[in-house]
């Protein structure tokens, strides 16, 4: 075959095949059409990065309050801004595998409560000055700081200990934990300079690009790092973000050529926007959910049977099929779907139920006066519209649901995990662990149904040292229950990640960790 092939190539390069001779001969030698096409003179090659140009995204999700500080990302555009500048140690790959990044290897002891990260040499910040092993450690020992209010401070209670051995990040933990890559590879934890201790802000980091300019809530301008140390991404030359928090704004923006890239895409005009020229319409199932979230310690929340009360007074599949087009699927009331290694299949999937919606509200002795329910536009797309679904609903069951629409710009600062009761949605991550342990842990500064429930909180940490399969299924089955019948969180669907490119950007992969190929579709595509 590797002969035939070098003839082949000979004959292509004296010029003596024509292209139907070629196709029929790569047909002989049982090579696929790709391939041959692929050697002909001239040809294409689709898969080659392309270099240059200036990509425009335009995005929904972004506040005049955001804040560079990977720790305080808590929405759609400090995500994606930080993805710009910054790396973690580790990704999660799409195929769910962990790939090193800053560390170019890892491993761990047999019970896995010691874990060795090597940190890779010669990577430089955009300061110019070098990253170090002690940058990586004081990253991580920022973010285990309750003060710093980060985002990943619920999954870094479990370590003990983080130290600096020659190249390497040694941390002990708590108690074993198998997981502790896949929860290294939170998008907070990007690496900074000293660990960004004196300005988190400062936006210095190691990523494809740095910050030209950041205005919150209007504008961002990202240009190529020449030193970057991954010469696989970064092919643009610049970036630049316009945040459109409007759905429709945001849609015209991309058909009007003014934008090559859009996020959120309203599921309602998904299939719609599929059809309209030059405009390619992605989704991505997964583990991402939309929500509604009641604080358990404040009232009347703080009492379990109201909480059941208006879990049963929605309508789920009415929302899946109303508000997400079938882009999505019927949620339970735990931030879990089967997509999850270790899902429990056996937990009941709560149904519709008017009769038992009423039946809870009685018994919570409510007094009757609004319940209210505070919404914005961007806190997930067509919240307002369930919103408005949950209230006729309840209204069945005779719970006064009352619905406070409010702007989106100080959403994610003034409502969501201050207010008792508002929409909001979740990513999803990983593995369970991460997901219980950022937003579920009674430590978690993210817990933003503000869930205090001890049991919880040693089931988590049990499941995190478990290695036997079986009984760590057993315990997150356990945790799943607890939520279920106690939580303070309304899942009614898990949305599909549904996102629009111009035809002229190439490179585009599915990825189901989260939004815009997990936050790299700005490193990894270009412009065909």
């Amino acid at each position: 075959m590797k002969d035939d092939l070098a003839k082949l190539i000979e004959l292509i390069d004296n010029g003596g095949l024509n292209r139907r001779a070629f196709l029929g001969r790569t047909a002989a030698f049982g090579l696929t059409a790709a391939l041959g096409t692929s050697l002909l003179p001239g040809a294409a090659r689709a898969d080659e990065p392309k270099k240059g140009g200036v990509l425009k995204l335009g995005l929904g999700g972004g506040e005049s309050t955001d804040a560079i500080d990977p720790g305080l990302a808590d929405g759609p555009v400090s995500f994606n801004v930080n993805r710009q500048w910054g790396d973690t140690i580790v990704n999660v790959a799409p195929d769910m595998s962990v790939e090193p990044r800053l560390a170019e290897s890892f491993e761990s002891n047999e019970d896995s409560t010691v874990w060795t990260f090597k940190i890779r040499k010669g990577v430089k910040f955009h300061d110019g000055s070098e990253m170090t092993p002690e940058d990586v450690a004081a990253t991580f020992k920022r973010h285990s700081d309750q003060n710093a209010k980060s985002g990943a401070y619920g999954i870094m209670q479990g370590i003990s200990d983080i130290k600096v051995d020659g190249d390497n990040v040694v941390m002990t933990m708590t108690s074993g934990n198998a997981d502790l890559p896949y929860l290294l590879a939170d998008y907070h934890l990007v690496v900074q300079p000293g660990g960004g201790v004196d300005d988190p802000n400062k936006g210095i980091g190691t990523g494809p690009y740095k910050i030209a300019s950041a205005e919150p809530g209007v504008r961002y301008v990202f240009e190529k790092n020449a030193d970057d140390w991954d010469t696989t991404r970064g092919h643009y030359d610049s970036v630049e973000f316009l945040v459109i928090n409007d759905t429709t704004a945001r849609t015209a923006a991309l058909q009007s050529g003014q934008v090559h890239m859009i996020n959120r895409v309203d599921p309602k005009v998904a299939k719609l926007l599929s059809r309209a020229p030059g405009v390619v319409v992605t989704n991505a199932s997964g583990r991402g959910h939309y929500v509604f979230i009641m604080h358990c310690n404040t009232a009347p929340f703080d009492n379990n049977d109201l909480r059941l009360a208006l879990k049963y007074a929605i309508n789920r599949q009415e929302m899946v099929d109303k508000i997400l087009d079938g882009y999505g699927s019927v949620g339970n009331d735990i931030p879990i779907n089967k997509s999850y290694p270790l899902f429990d299949e056996s937990l009941p999937q709560r149904e519709f139920s008017i009769e038992k919606a009423a039946e809870h509200y009685k018994a919570s002795g409510h007094d009757g006066s609004p319940i209210e329910l505070i919404v914005a536009d961007g806190a997930f797309p067509g919240a307002v519209d369930a919103a408005a679904l949950f209230q006729a609903t309840a209204k069945q069951a005779g719970i006064p649901l009352e619905i406070k629409r409010v702007p989106d710009d100080g959403y994610w600062s003034d409502v969501w995990n201050v207010k008792p009761f508002c929409a909001s949605y979740w990513g999803g991550r990983p593995v369970q662990d991460q997901m219980y342990s950022t937003a579920y842990l009674s430590t978690a500064d993210w817990n933003d149904t503000k869930f205090f429930n001890k049991e919880f909180d040693d089931l988590v940490l049990a499941g995190r040292a478990e290695t036997d399969q079986e009984k760590r299924k057993e315990i997150y089955s356990k945790c799943a229950h607890i939520l279920w019948e106690q939580g303070g969180v309304i899942c009614p669907m898990f949305n599909d990640f549904i996102d629009a490119h111009a035809e002229a950007v190439a490179g585009w992969i599915e990825d189901s960790n989260l939004e815009l190929m997990n936050g790299f579709a700005t490193a990894k595509t270009w412009f065909a």
